[in-house]
């Protein structure tokens, strides 16, 4: 069935009139290519032709994706239709600018693929439309505006989820050259980043263009083109006419851009201007393209439910591929037979390119979708951190060095490992709230602006999602991010910045982008004297179930410095994301089994013991050879269960403990070890009954076979209140105790349930 909007085009240009071809050659040619459109105009006659050609494949792309979905072989129809006008901000900038194009950005990703030779983008378009396993940069995982070659960032983003990324490359380019890193983007370049009308009004929009105006307002470097294609409608729900101007137009700070995006001239002309305007001034703006959206939001969109056929059919003469064509025509530069020739000869060739990918095979194994996943883990863990003695370590460090210091706390140990790993690696840069002059709400960053500068040890603004997405930004720009996020509760708002957008990257680019992180966050329960719901959050349960990460959970300060080191070399090496997970009751505990007793006090790991330490990801840590119960745990429970191990020494039970280390991937191969030894395990979790780390610790030990008594304890399903509240939901030495005598003594028990 022929898409309306097609045959209108088709009967609107065969109905117009030749208009003298004053501007043509002689021998019919096209002429001057060099010559303005129109009189006046910033555009060139061969501009104008070449982005009439991307339009045209923008159009026909979209139409082939419904022909290949009627036949079963397309699995993708958001198309394009309306905004090809974007064709026009693509040639305003130059093709050495990173771009994260949203969904509707046919016309830019053809135009920049048409200025760089050694690319097929009609073909690329298409092979992910059928999820093609040859496809260049998802390779059939999905379909995506993406380009490695092309500085186009793939994009699979829910609402506006990739505009924090946007500011966080923005930011970087100005950030890496003062560092004097190696980054992929020129110094002088622009960022772009394109979004509907609709995801303008997402808190993670706004939050991501108050970044930029912020980081502005203190006279940051944010050199970014903010493009809003406002097609008047999200989905079936209209946005207010007059909306986004009236949101966006006046606001200090965002110098403020529109355009008719049907009118490919005035398209070209004012984002000339804008991009102009951000490359010279290092600042961000906002360009609004007026567009129109044509077939609806997708193909299966029943636009006819919510739209009247008038609503529909005014929308035509306003189709930018018509209206170009109009230019040309109106300027003699074209025949209504040559405009119709060149529409069906780009029909011909993208329903070919079409047919002759339908067959091409897809992803055919859980193995082959997963490779992105399970390749980036593997070099994450054969990653060893930078060598320790190399020139310029105490550059920063100085003296003495912490390894001389003495035995330290948990967090006395993170603070000398980052300042580390600030002087092995100079693309690292330690950022968020409170972290500079403060030095961290619990101390842990004290001291470490003074030491490796304001440019690398620096405070943000207060959202976690523009934390996470300078950290995802500056990660793809060649720069090594280490952002805190103050407490884990934060991190719940913010957290598709990680699952949408971090986690994601590599999968969906097939490895060929990558965005490096480690992102510490304070968490678990336990605090003394300051605590409620926000300051104790012991829920994991969103973290743990995104594929492709790694999750620390370091105990021990001696750990804590080790296991530092090695997600940073993970980042650094396999660019995955790291997850550092910091236990705030931990923080300044001295004593282990008594007060006074300093045995929770540890030396910091100098390069020789660290090296000799077992700190790989996915390697757990055992404490005694105890024959009769396996305790395994992380976190606060490390604490508590080798007290309580102590205590059923009483008993005539001797336990030993194993310190899982890592949340994800969990080390089963030393869990299971250990729990051979004994033939009875109990999991000690301080997360939730519910969604807790023991239940994919229980389901793994089954999963691999073993048959000995398990038994797991754990908090309760509960949110953490204030004060000695608490301990009455979270799980407690007392209750550990008497699960461990229980599993040990009762032949009969197999499972014990929370606190």
């Amino acid at each position: 069935m022929a898409e309306p909007i097609d045959e209108y085009f088709t009967t609107t240009v065969s109905a117009m009139s030749p208009v003298s071809a004053t501007r043509r050659g002689a021998s019919g040619g096209f002429g001057d290519r060099n010559a303005p459109l129109r009189e006046g105009d910033l555009l060139t006659v061969g501009q104008a032709l070449g982005l009439f050609d991307s339009q045209l494949g923008s159009r026909h792309l979209d139409l082939a994706a419904r022909w290949l979905r009627s036949r079963g072989d397309g699995f993708y129809t958001i198309g394009s239709s309306g905004h090809e006008g974007n064709a026009a901000v693509a040639a305003a900038l130059r093709p050495t600018d990173p771009a994260l194009l949203h969904y509707r950005s046919g016309g830019f990703f053809l135009e920049r693929a048409r200025r760089i030779p050694g690319s097929d983008p009609l073909r690329d378009v298409l092979l992910g439309v059928v999820a093609a396993a040859e496809e260049p940069m998802s390779g059939g995982r999905h379909k995506v505006f993406g380009r490695h070659d092309l500085n186009v960032i793939p994009q699979t983003s829910t609402i506006a989820s990739h505009l924090p990324r946007a500011v966080g490359v923005a930011f970087s380019i100005g950030r890496a050259a003062k560092l004097h890193v190696a980054s992929p983007w020129p110094a002088d370049a622009v960022a772009v980043c394109s979004f509907g009308d609709a995801s303008a009004n997402h808190s993670t929009a706004v939050g991501a263009i108050n970044t930029a105006i912020a980081a502005a307002y203190q006279g940051l470097p944010l050199p970014l083109l903010f493009v809003c294609e406002d097609n008047g409608l999200g989905i079936s729900t209209k946005t207010p006419a007059g909306w986004i101007a009236s949101a966006f137009g006046a606001s200090e700070g965002l110098e403020y851009f529109a355009a008719d995006g049907s009118d490919l001239s005035a398209a070209f002309a004012t984002a000339s201007a804008a991009a102009q305007w951000v490359r010279t001034h290092r600042r961000p703006a906002f360009l609004h393209l007026h567009t129109v959206r044509l077939m609806g939001h997708a193909g299966s969109d029943v636009e006819s439910a919510y739209r009247s056929p008038d609503e529909i059919t005014a929308d035509f003469d306003r189709d930018p591929v018509l209206c170009t064509a109009r230019l040309l025509l109106e300027g003699g530069h074209l025949t209504p037979t040559e405009v119709l020739d060149l529409y069906e000869n780009k029909r011909a060739e993208v329903l070919d390119l079409a047919e002759r990918v339908a067959t091409q095979p897809q992803l055919g194994s859980a193995s082959a979708v997963m490779a992105p996943l399970r390749e980036s883990l593997d070099e994450a863990a054969a990653a060893t951190p930078r060598d320790l003695e190399s020139a310029g370590r105490t550059t920063v460090l100085r003296t003495p060095l912490p390894e001389d210091e003495g035995p330290l706390t948990l967090a006395s140990s993170i603070n000398r490992a980052l300042l580390e790993i600030l002087a092995l690696y100079p693309e690292a840069m330690v950022f968020g709230e409170d972290v500079g002059r403060k030095g961290g709400v619990y101390g842990v960053t004290r001291g470490l602006m003074k030491k490796a500068g304001a440019a690398r040890v620096f405070d943000t603004v207060l959202d976690e999602q523009a934390i996470l997405g300078l950290a995802l930004g500056a990660g793809v720009s060649g720069l090594l991010p280490i952002p805190e996020i103050q407490y884990l509760a934060y991190l719940h708002n913010a957290a598709d910045q990680i699952r949408g957008e971090g986690a994601t990257l590599q999968f969906f680019s097939d490895r060929q982008y990558r965005n490096p992180m480690v992102v510490r966050v304070a968490g678990y329960g336990y605090q003394k004297g300051f605590g409620g719901h926000f300051h104790n959050d012991n829920a994991l349960g969103a973290l743990r179930d995104i594929p492709g990460i790694v999750i620390a959970s370091p105990a021990r300060p001696d750990d804590a410095a080790a296991m530092l080191h090695t997600v940073a070399a993970a980042a650094h090496t396999a660019g995955v994301v790291c997850v550092f997970l910091e236990p705030i009751a931990l923080y300044h505990n001295r004593d282990l089994f008594a007060d006074g007793d300093e045995q929770w006090l540890a030396p910091y790991p100098g390069p020789v013991t660290r090296a000799q330490s077992e700190v790989a990801i996915g390697r757990a840590r055992t404490y005694g050879d105890g024959t009769d119960l396996t305790i395994v745990t992380f976190g606060n429970g490390v604490r508590m269960s080798l007290r309580v191990a102590r205590r059923l020494q009483r008993e005539n039970i001797t336990a030993r403990v194993v310190d899982m280390r890592w949340l994800a991937p969990l080390p089963m191969p030393d869990i299971l070890r250990e729990a051979a030894a004994t033939g009875r395990v109990l999991v000690v979790d301080e997360t939730r009954h519910c969604g807790g780390v023991s239940e994919g610790v229980i389901t793994a030990l089954v999963d691999e076979g073993f048959t000995g008594r398990l038994a797991r304890v754990t908090s309760e399903d509960s949110f953490i209140p204030l004060g000695d509240a608490a301990l009455e939901v979270l799980l407690s030495e007392d209750t550990i105790e008497a699960a461990a005598i229980a599993l040990v003594r009762s032949p009969n028990v197999t499972a014990v349930q929370s606190k």
